[in-house]
């Protein structure tokens, strides 16, 4: 009896068929892995499409550029601080609404947004204000004047300090400091920024 060297290699398990919010979730998933990892220039079309492990076509049917998907994928997957610290003193709500803001920056979406801050040029970065203005700016500054009107009514703040200039200060100061000069925010580095830069602006 003449056995065979050879035996057939195990059926594979078909992948099941994704469609609507599943793949398109997957898709947007990829892109944030992308963005993450070889950042806006060395994103593809066809590199999403491999990481959601999916045809080309399937991302070019619901996002004619890379512009859109990457706009899409960022809107859907910033995470959000939905409510202003209230810890009893303006430093404090100060301090951990800072933390709220760099884990943002500092999550996947958050390192995907930053990646393309950095690499654009400055046509493609408008295509992006807006995500940027309504993900992150404004609602950090929203917070930020619910935290500094609550300081106002307990006497810890200036009445005269809840204004444009003072609102925009951290975020300017973390997108800026992050940018040009690559700082994480360290406890001590955010501790700093309160007391020596916001706390001066707001003392009565």
């Amino acid at each position: 009896m003449v056995t065979s060297r050879w035996t057939a290699a195990p059926a594979r398990t078909a992948s099941p068929r994704r469609r609507g919010a599943v793949l398109e979730r997957a898709i947007l998933n990829a892109t944030l892995e992308q963005l993450s990892t070889v950042g806006w220039k060395g994103l593809t079309m066809e590199g999403v499409a491999a990481g959601a492990q999916t045809g080309k076509a399937a991302v070019y049917r619901r996002w004619p550029s890379k512009e859109d998907l990457v706009a899409d994928a960022l809107v859907s997957g910033l995470p959000r601080v939905e409510e202003a610290p209230d810890l009893g003193s303006v430093r404090e709500d100060l301090l951990a609404l800072c933390r709220h803001v760099r884990e943002i920056m500092y999550s996947r979406p958050g390192v995907a947004l930053r990646s393309v801050i950095h690499e654009c040029d400055h046509v493609q970065v408008e295509r992006f204000e807006g995500v940027i203005a309504e993900s992150v700016v404004e609602p950090t500054v929203k917070l930020l004047c619910e935290v500094i009107t609550r300081g106002i009514e307990r006497g810890e703040v200036r009445t005269d300090a809840a204004n444009g200039y003072v609102f925009d200060a951290i975020p300017a100061m973390m997108m800026y400091r992050s940018k040009m000069c690559g700082s994480e925010w360290s406890d001590q580095d955010l501790a700093e920024m309160i007391d020596q830069l916001m706390l001066p602006l707001l003392r009565p």
